[in-house]
């Protein structure tokens, strides 16, 4: 029996509109042999947990310039939570300063890459982290 695809959703939370970067990771990603699902931009916390609820996502990748990100990631977390899918593994990509990287991790975030990070580290970190839950 085949072993089922990872199913990834890559979501830009918040006002900022550049997403060239979550592309170019949403494409590895596949091309990796992942499903993945691109919501768009300007997502709300509320429609990237929907999202990732309607969609029975393994993992959710945040893609996050503006620096919002220690103001996006806690409600998100909190709403996959509340949506029972404390299994879904989430990474975040962007611009996050070195000493946000701790409390992250602390909050459940699984791995945080920042720009120009090789596309290869992002797909082989979601490989070795993913535990089917079924």
């Amino acid at each position: 029996m085949p072993e089922r695809k990872i199913r990834v959703l890559v979501a830009k939370p918040g006002l900022d509109g550049h997403d060239r970067g979550a592309k170019v990771v949403a494409r590895a990603l596949r091309d990796a042999g992942m499903e993945v699902i691109y919501t768009g931009l300007r997502q709300t916390p509320e429609m990237i947990a929907e999202a990732a609820l309607q969609e029975d996502v393994d993992v959710v990748g945040l893609s996050i310039l503006s620096g919002a990100h220690m103001s996006l990631i806690p409600p998100i977390l909190k709403l996959l939570k509340a949506n029972g899918q404390e299994h879904v593994k989430i990474f975040v990509g962007g611009i996050v300063p070195d000493e946000d990287v701790p409390r992250l991790k602390e909050m459940g975030v699984t791995g945080v890459y920042g720009p120009g990070a090789p596309t290869e580290a992002i797909v082989n970190e979601i490989r070795a982290t993913f535990k089917p839950a079924r």
